[in-house]
């Protein structure tokens, strides 16, 4: 009993979570080199390059990037678990994402929105990506439990 327990706890606090994070494709980023970006490049990840951090999914383009990674994870760790800025600062709602579009604000990796003719990207810089962000940062807080 004792053991079932312990494992039901696990799955409830494993599944909640990763309810903090867009794992679309199993991954952070849809399985895009999260360090990469930072060169400002989108570059997948290769499915042989992989680690686990806070309990999700990796991948990386090159063995340099994983351990660059591995080192101070948390700085390049999608704002906002990965989720679209944009709609997270308008709506605070958790969007799925194109990991390609994508912008570095004052170290911190944004991605957004970009399909069907919409771009949140560029309304995010249109409107005021400093007034959205803090904005995002209140309603992330509210809906990231």
């Amino acid at each position: 009993m004792r053991t079932f327990i312990t494992l039901f706890l696990l799955t409830i606090s494993t599944t909640f979570f990763a309810q903090d994070y867009n794992l679309k494709k199993g991954f952070v980023a849809e399985g895009y080199d999260v360090v990469a970006y930072f060169n400002n490049k989108a570059v997948k990840g290769d499915k042989k390059i992989t680690t686990t951090y806070d309990g999700v999914k990796f991948k990386f383009s090159t063995k340099e990037n994983l351990e660059t990674f591995k080192k101070s994870p948390k700085k390049y760790i999608p704002a906002y678990g990965g989720y679209c800025a944009y709609a997270i600062g308008v709506k605070g709602e958790k969007v799925s994402v194109n990991p390609k579009t994508f912008e570095i604000r004052d170290g911190k990796l944004y991605l957004f929105y970009n399909a069907w003719g919409t771009n949140t990207l560029k309304l995010w810089q249109k409107e005021g990506a400093d007034e959205l962000k803090q904005k995002a940062d209140k309603n992330w807080e509210k809906i990231n439990f």
